[in-house]
């Protein structure tokens, strides 16, 4: 069985304004991952992702460049203890 993986991420530059959120989601539903992503007062957006660690990878790599329009600037990935009790991915995620 492939090991789990999941990580917290902030994603900065032109990321705002461009469907950054909505690829993200498609992006991670393609590859399997779970999460959340949402948009930050301060033009970042925060997201997390949770899956099978090949399908996080990806993911992780894509955010690094995002969607056509987006100009990324900074990625910061922060590691986190997978939960296991997410099962879709979702735009918006507030808490």
């Amino acid at each position: 069985m492939e090991q789990s993986r999941r990580i917290h991420v902030h994603i900065s530059g032109k990321v705002q304004g461009v469907f950054f959120r909505q690829a993200l989601r498609a992006e991670a539903t393609r590859a399997g991952a779970a999460g959340w992503v949402r948009n930050l007062d301060d033009g970042r957006v925060e997201a997390v992702v949770e899956g099978p660690a090949a399908a996080v990878d990806a993911v992780a790599k894509w955010c690094g460049h995002g969607p056509a329009g987006a100009r990324v600037s900074g990625l910061d990935i922060v590691d986190e203890a997978p939960t296991g009790g997410m099962d879709s991915f979702t735009v918006g995620y507030e808490g």
